[in-house]
């Protein structure tokens, strides 16, 4: 079956449920994710808007799965994972939506992260360029999985690390915005 098909057979339920899951959630329980900024009160509902966005495009909770963005030399890395070992659901909630994002971004389509942002990421024009000079590679982990970004091009690996560096300030992760070993 086409992936898009199947995608497009899924979305409607998740986007039910996680939205009702939202609904019953308060600005106060989204305040005490770990990756909430302790600054102002606006901040702070942008970071639930973006929180909650997060969760209907991904189909998962963000306050109970951590997220990574990180720089390599020739891409980076986008990795989620359960925060409980025991939450096998979201671990495969994890899985399935990264596997999405691997075919998603490789026929460049980012319509998920600009629908979670509400504008296009900084990169996303010239990696929907080069698609076909950049490799997604999903793999499993222990509590989710990850996509490999990579690419011999230059001006490839310098739209991704845009990209990731977006993330990594959007979502708040702490993940560092250069490379600890450049080569």
């Amino acid at each position: 079956m086409n992936f898009r098909i199947l995608y497009g057979l899924l979305l409607p339920g998740v986007l039910f449920s996680t939205s009702a899951a939202c609904a019953q959630q308060s600005d106060a329980q989204h305040a005490k994710c770990p990756h909430a900024p302790a600054t102002s009160v606006a901040s702070q509902h942008d970071h639930g808007v973006l929180m909650n966005r997060g969760e209907k495009a991904m189909g998962f909770s963000q306050t109970s799965t951590t997220h990574h963005f990180l720089l390599k030399a020739d891409g980076g890395v986008i990795a989620a994972s359960a925060n409980d070992a025991k939450d096998s659901e979201t671990r495969d909630q994890i899985r399935l939506h990264l596997t999405h994002i691997a075919h998603a971004f490789s026929a460049g389509d980012f319509d998920i992260p600009m629908f979670v942002h509400d504008q296009e990421p900084p990169g996303v024009p010239v990696m929907k360029r080069l698609s076909n000079k950049i490799q997604y590679d999903f793999h499993e982990t222990d509590r989710g999985g990850e996509v490999v970004l990579s690419s011999p091009s230059s001006e490839a690996v310098e739209a991704i690390h845009d990209f990731l560096t977006f993330q990594i300030r959007e979502h708040k992760t702490g993940d560092p915005v250069q490379l600890s070993n450049p080569k």
